[in-house]
């Protein structure tokens, strides 16, 4: 119930007010039975308005630290999160993985709407990063087609870090469902996995036109904090006097 109070009279009004968001594709988005929205991350802001936009109820995996957050500002994000029927996925661990498909299984299994981020994270750059398998076991154990998504325009009205978006032109287009029943019964194919999150990948690379990298944003990010923090070991500021 305040799913729908959230996208119809509290969240999802401003969110269209503020963002005045251009909607393509559509059409792709199946009226019913389960289906998989896989999409580009640019932005906190992403959770709130594709769901926005959507006539169907989607359900995302959403990584737990949005739900444990100190403060204030962590207490409403929870709350958000929870009200919107969200999950809460732990990503530390061995079974992390494990348990976001079974999570994300359990949507699916109940002719319901999942929505992905393949990258796993936010893009700290704005660039489009290697897509995690998750993705393709749970197309190919529910049978689900895939909706490629792309969110253009977030990044510039809430990038990392700003709490306050900024007024910016944001499109959200939906491609082709993708099919991939061909594969049916080789979720435990490496090779088979990898092939079909790429082919994902490729598809939201084609609608949103950023620029890709072939490695995980995870990774790359944590090269980059180990880099800026051994420069700053070695070269430390100094104290203005």
């Amino acid at each position: 119930m305040f799913y729908y109070l959230l996208k119809y009279v509290l969240l999802g009004p401003l969110l269209r007010l503020v963002f005045r968001p251009r909607i393509e594709g559509l059409e792709h988005i199946p009226e019913s039975g389960a289906a998989i929205v896989a999409g580009n991350h640019l932005s906190f802001s992403d959770h709130f308005l594709m769901p926005a936009v959507l006539k169907r109820r989607i359900t995302f995996l959403a990584k737990a630290e949005y739900f444990t957050g100190p403060g204030i500002r962590g207490r409403l994000t929870a709350f958000f999160f929870r009200s919107a029927g969200q999950i809460p996925v732990d990503r530390s661990g061995k079974e992390a993985g494990q348990a976001a498909i079974r999570e994300g299984l359990g949507v699916l299994r109940k002719d319901e709407l999942l929505g992905i981020y393949p990258e796993g994270t936010r893009s700290h750059d704005g660039r489009l990063y290697k897509g995690k398998v998750g993705v393709a076991v749970m197309a190919l154990k529910a049978q689900a087609p895939v909706i490629p998504c792309a969110m253009i325009g977030t990044f510039e009205a809430q990038p990392p870090g700003k709490v306050i978006p900024n007024i910016h032109p944001v499109v959200i287009r939906f491609g082709k469902p993708l099919d991939f029943s061909r594969y049916a019964g080789m979720e435990n194919e490496k090779a088979i996995l990898r092939a079909i999150t790429d082919e994902i990948m490729y598809a939201i690379l084609k609608l949103s036109d950023q620029e890709y990298v072939d490695q995980y944003a995870a990774v790359v990010k944590a090269e980059e904090t180990a880099a800026r923090q051994e420069k700053e070991r070695k070269f430390p500021r100094m104290p203005l006097s």
